[in-house]
Formats: structure tokens, C-alpha cells, sequence
């Protein structure tokens, strides 16, 4: 039990050090008001192919990693309890 106890610590570790990094280096989405103003539609080529940019990759695998995490979290307070 103490080995899997230390593999799920190791995981949870690299787990939280990938999340940390994908959350920094992701672009701001929100343009604000200037977009507004400016009037820039979201019915575009590019809004509907996001997903298969280098953002849109970024913004999926940071969605994994956090359920991930969650799962990760709550599994080690179950292990740690027994």
C-alpha cells in the first residue's frame, strides 16, 4: 500500500506542475470591449476550427489535466484516511 501511495504522490506532483505550466503559457481569450466597438463577429473560419489550433490543444489538455487533478486529490485523501 505504501508503494501506491508514493506513485499516486509522484503523479499528482507531475500532474500539478503540467497544469501550472499550461495555465501560464495560455493566451488570453477575452477581448473585451474593443470587440464590441469594433464589432468583430464570432461566426468566422478560425472560431470554428479552434479547437485544432495550438491554443485550442492547450485549452483541451488544461481541462484534462484539472479533472485529472480533482480525481487525483480526492483519491489521495481516500488513500490517506485509511
Amino acid at each position: 500500500m505504501e508503494i501506491a501511495k508514493k506513485i499516486l504522490v509522484v503523479i499528482y506532483f507531475i500532474v500539478a506542475i503540467v497544469l501550472i505550466i499550461l495555465s501560464l503559457i495560455q493566451s488570453k481569450e477575452d477581448s473585451g470591449l474593443s470587440s464590441t466597438i469594433t464589432g468583430s463577429s464570432t461566426n468566422n473560419f478560425f472560431e470554428k476550427n479552434k479547437g485544432r489550433t495550438k491554443e485550442g490543444k492547450q485549452k483541451r489538455w488544461t481541462i484534462i489535466l484539472s479533472i485529472v487533478f480533482a480525481i487525483l486529490t480526492i483519491a489521495l485523501g481516500i488513500v490517506y484516511m485509511a
